[in-house]
């Protein structure tokens, strides 16, 4: 039950945020754009940015804090299928025109056509991947 008291917490944490940024300053929490907006050439709104960025890397610290442990991640790939998996979806975010959190959390609640039409193809793309690793012998 923990478990899912956690996920809750998190998925809510994650709707405030996005939800804030939106009407406080009127921009999508979408990470890669934030990440690119981040880097240079700067933009006119980089200070922003920065701190969004400073609170996802400051999540397991805080997590540290009031639990007295690192959140337990655990990875079964190797680390060349992690750096690879990272690549390609650095590439997809790109050619997509934006990630998961900025199509799949603000987008659909936006209703965003575009962003429907993002959600669909890459979860289609994860089931198919995992169907795939798992049953197909890779």
């Amino acid at each position: 039950m923990i478990v899912y008291l956690s996920a809750l917490a998190g998925g809510a944490l994650i709707g405030t945020s996005a939800a804030l940024l939106l009407v406080l300053n009127g921009r999508i929490a979408g990470i890669s754009g934030i990440a690119a907006g981040a880097m240079p050439p700067l933009s006119r709104d980089t200070p922003w940015r920065w701190a969004f960025l400073a609170g996802l890397l400051l999540g397991p610290v805080l997590y540290r804090l009031a639990f007295g442990a690192w959140p337990v991640v655990q990875l079964d790939a190797p680390w060349s299928l992690i750096v690879l998996g990272g690549l390609l979806v650095g590439y997809g975010t790109r050619l997509g025109g934006g990630c998961t959190s900025g199509h799949g959390v603000c987008g659909l609640a936006r209703l965003s056509p575009r962003s429907i039409a993002a959600v669909a193809t890459f979860m289609a793309a994860a089931a198919a991947t995992v169907f795939l690793v798992r049953h197909g012998g890779w």
